[in-house]
């Protein structure tokens, strides 16, 4: 059984988190600021932790910082109020695997509690994934370019290790959506094009003329190694 932490401090939001986490088999622990929280992640070892970021005494983005200091650190879902960008940007900075704005719906909520901690269970063994001059470390969640670490978004780590899973294979733009973002929708799909130009900036000698990720004209992208 998954173990869960809910770091939220609307007692009502947290006992209806905590009682629907329940009613689908997952064993929830609450705690209601960012201290408690925190002991609560170091003490219990939680296999997800879903973190609102405006608590009172330690925010969510000082617990979240501290979580990625601790090792092993559980993957990270943060709630945030809608609207607010910058606090989605910085929480993805800071380490957190995915968010939900507030309001959420609850099964769009368990379907990203479910993604996630079926990406930690896949990531369990050690793999290394290589092409060109780049190394993936999948379960360490690290990338290297000629030997030096590269700082990837969240999103664009989940999109690369789709892309090499694929084994060199097309992947469409809304299977990514799906594996990566869990959901679908055509008028998003600009999503997708968009961390890939990141990627390629990141990760190709020359971005406008990639040799490893490649676009399939019409239908998405594959990754050559």
């Amino acid at each position: 059984m998954s173990r869960v932490l809910v770091i939220e401090d609307n007692a009502d939001l947290a006992f209806g988190l905590r009682n629907n986490l329940e009613i689908e088999g997952y064993e929830v622990e609450v705690a209601a600021d960012g201290r408690a929280g925190l002991a609560a992640s170091r003490v219990r070892r939680p296999d997800l932790v879903v973190l609102d970021l405006m608590l009172p005494g330690l925010d969510g983005f000082r617990v979240l910082r501290a979580l990625r200091e601790d090792d092993p650190c559980p993957p990270i879902l943060i709630l945030t109020a809608r609207g607010e960008e910058a606090d989605k940007v910085r929480g993805l900075r800071l380490g957190a695997d995915d968010y939900v704005t507030k309001p959420f719906g609850l099964l769009e909520l368990l379907a990203r509690v479910e993604a996630l901690l079926r990406r930690t269970r896949r990531g369990v063994v050690r793999r290394i994934e290589t092409f060109g001059d780049i190394e993936v470390d999948v379960a360490a969640r690290t990338v290297h370019r000629g030997g030096r670490a590269v700082d990837l978004a969240p999103k664009e780590l989940d999109l690369l290790v789709a892309l090499l899973e694929a084994d060199e294979a097309a992947v469409s733009r809304l299977d990514i959506l799906r594996r990566v973002w869990g959901y679908s929708a055509a008028a998003v799909t600009r999503t997708v094009d968009t961390h890939v130009a990141e990627l390629r900036r990141k990760l190709e000698d020359e971005p406008s003329r990639p040799r490893h990720l490649l676009t399939v004209r019409k239908l998405g992208y594959r990754l050559r190694r």
